[in-house]
């Protein structure tokens, strides 16, 4: 069958040496050519057929990376621009919002794309912005990749409250609500206009017993659900129970057949189904220019900012303890670097070992150049998947 592929941004603001000069997040005239770039690498893919463009959500990032606060208005940015890709969040952390206000949110975007909305929840690892942002919400911090203490269980708790909740808003016509963190509506709220009772519902004796969240999506009975990226076998139940597609990260290939079968077990459905894979994807004219690109994006992000979050723990191999080298990524299909043939050849070994029916694209915009993630995006889709008959 064709295979699906997604872009997926951070997305960051200028090119690495605008981020080593320091303070990056600071320069308005980079998060304007940011958005410049993504406008037009959103509008190439959706000419040539991708399912998707996504957003994460990060706060504070005056470093320039991950300067994306608010995923929902870049959904719409881009949504505005296109025609049929779909867009979405990967992810809202929702344990450090309102699920009210996500919803709402959420079903507008729908309205407003003409049901192009998808929805992805995280629950946030970044204590920096997450302790603050989740303040209102008593015991709720950021948590570490693999974290299982107390601080991990409040926030797993918050983070399926509140989707339970948002999952209501878009099915129920009325909601009330009585969890760990949430009454819905708070008990005694007095409501005496006339104009309720006659055209509304939810009032009884002047008193909020239920409220009605509108609108509701245009999709029913919602938008599609996503979660990235989900590493745990915890996450990967949750997911598998919920109807929520795992989005995997780059991990050792035993982590990724395990999580992968896991995924079917629970769920029911075959193996493939239900799971998308993240990868770096760079294709340029030459093998040595493809990894010049990936050294200064991909490779300068992971040592710079994600290995210091304990992401490389994922590529360690879980019996000998051993990390894969850079290069070794590369060889073994991780990332996707090189040339149409060696990106291929590359992808062809993953689709061996896993059933692969959705990738994810990361788009390092800003620390490669627009004009060559613009190549990668239109190679990828004309020249790779035709080759490899996934198109």
């Amino acid at each position: 069958m064709p295979l699906k592929t997604s872009l997926f941004y951070l997305p960051s603001v200028g090119t690495r040496a605008d981020i080593e000069a320091g303070m990056a997040g600071l320069r308005g005239d980079l998060y304007q050519r940011m958005l410049q770039d993504v406008s037009e690498q959103a509008r190439l893919a959706d000419a040539l057929g991708y399912d998707s463009i996504n957003f994460t959500e990060h706060h504070f990032h005056i470093e320039g990376m991950e300067l994306s606060n608010n995923p929902v208005m870049l959904d719409l940015f881009v949504g505005m621009q296109t025609k049929r890709i779909r867009v979405g969040q990967l992810g809202i952390v929702l344990p450090a919002d309102n699920p009210i206000r996500i919803a709402e949110d959420i079903a507008m975007l729908d309205h407003m794309t003409g049901g192009r909305a998808n929805a992805g929840f995280a629950r946030g690892y970044q204590r920096r912005w997450v302790d603050v942002m989740a303040q209102h919400t008593h015991g709720v911090h950021g948590v570490a990749p693999h974290q299982h203490d107390a601080v991990d269980a409040a926030n797993r708790d918050a983070f399926e409250e509140n989707f339970r909740i948002i999952k209501r808003c878009w099915t129920e016509d009325m909601l009330q609500w009585e969890g760990k963190l949430w009454r819905i509506p708070v008990e005694g709220t007095p409501w005496t206009v006339e104009a309720s009772s006659k055209y509304g519902k939810g009032i009884e004796n002047g008193i909020v017993r239920a409220v009605g969240v509108v609108p509701k999506p245009v999709q029913k009975p919602h938008p599609p659900l996503f979660q990235p990226f989900a590493s745990s076998e915890s996450s990967i139940r949750w997911c598998a129970q919920e109807g929520v597609t795992a989005v995997l990260p780059p991990m050792h290939a035993k982590h990724e057949t395990r999580l992968t079968e896991l995924y079917a077990a629970v769920s029911g459905r075959r193996a493939g189904d239900g799971v998308a894979f993240l990868r770096d994807i760079v294709i340029a004219d030459s093998d040595a220019e493809a990894d010049h690109l990936w050294q200064e994006s991909s490779r300068f992000m992971a040592q710079a900012w994600f290995e210091p979050f304990g992401f490389r723990r994922l590529m360690i191999d879980p019996d000998t303890k051993v990390a894969p080298t850079p290069q070794e990524m590369i060889d073994l299909g991780y990332v996707l670097v090189g040339t149409v043939d060696t990106v291929c050849r590359r992808f062809e070994s993953m689709l061996k070992r896993l059933p692969v029916e959705w990738i994810f694209f990361w788009a390092f915009n800003g620390l490669v150049s627009n004009a060559a993630i613009l190549r990668t995006i239109e190679r990828w889709q004309t020249q790779v998947l035709p080759k490899l008959g996934l198109a």
